[in-house]
């Protein structure tokens, strides 16, 4: 699905992109992965299902507070360097908003940035994207992590959200990034009230004319918990996979989850249904 600097996505298919967090306070499951047997086992059992697997070492959850440069690096880095020794070849996406963090994940052998911040929190970012041509994933959220869900508010959210990614995609542009190297995501859960996500997802269709690939993270988020009254993450697998076979059906070539197994089978069986396939 990574072709040197561009993204290859096939619209005959779903594409699945599995999270590793080593992290100590990720909202759903915060400290699980984050020594490096640990993360690597859990590799090891999302490898057969996934597409890119995406590896982040400081939290997004609401209210979360920043981590330095260092302390995120000192995470990730040494988990993408053992795989990478380990001869595992799959395309590995680095969950930052640092440059710094980036950098040293690339040179470690990732081999796409997902920032949630689409570049606005470091402006080295998109030009460090385009110097290294690697592809980058560019995420709408309102405000920050620490403040995001405190009374977000649009005048349109669809209108809102694809306006700032139509914008983000110029800018990365600007900087250097070819159309084909930038892929797009909604936010979902960053920054928006339950209606607000439940809008996006059932107008996803409307991102697609953006030329870019749509990836889409509903995956264990709160609204899910807040539709099930679920307040535990981990149990929220069947909301997750509702969730996705819509957001396949509106047009997401990417679905970004933790359940791998379970959404790689959501993902087949809906494909077969929507796409033919």
């Amino acid at each position: 699905m990574i072709d040197g600097k561009f993204w290859q996505i096939s619209d005959r298919r779903t594409y699945l992109m599995g999270v590793l967090n080593v992290t100590p306070d990720s909202f759903s499951d915060g400290g699980k992965f984050d020594s490096l047997e640990r993360a690597l086992h859990r590799v090891e059992a999302m490898l057969k299902h996934i597409d890119i697997l995406d590896i982040g070492g400081e939290s997004t959850r609401p209210g979360a507070s920043p981590v330095s440069a260092s302390a995120e690096i000192n995470r990730v880095v040494p988990v993408i360097s053992a795989l990478r020794q380990r001869g595992i070849t799959i395309p590995i996406s680095i969950d930052t908003t640092k440059s710094a963090v980036a950098q040293a994940a690339i040179e470690a052998g990732a081999n796409v940035i997902n920032d949630v911040s689409a570049g606005r929190f470091d402006p080295e970012m998109l030009p460090l994207s385009a110097r290294y041509q690697v592809p980058v994933v560019l995420m709408h959220m309102q405000g920050e992590p620490r403040t995001m869900q405190v009374n977000p508010q649009y005048q349109d959210v669809v209108h809102d959200v694809k306006q700032f990614l139509q914008n983000a995609i110029q800018i990365a542009m600007a900087c250097g990034l070819e159309r084909q190297a930038i892929a797009i995501d909604p936010g979902i859960g960053f920054g928006k009230t339950l209606e607000h996500n439940l809008q996006l997802l059932r107008h996803l269709r409307e991102f697609t004319d953006l030329g870019c690939p749509l990836l889409v993270g509903v995956s264990r988020k709160s609204f899910i918990g807040k539709l099930c009254d679920q307040p535990d993450p981990q149990k929220r697998v069947f909301g997750t996979a509702a969730a996705c076979s819509v957001a396949i059906t509106n047009g997401a070539n990417i679905l970004r989850v933790h359940d791998t197994a379970e959404m790689h089978d959501v993902i087949k069986v809906t494909d077969a249904i929507v796409r033919g396939y």
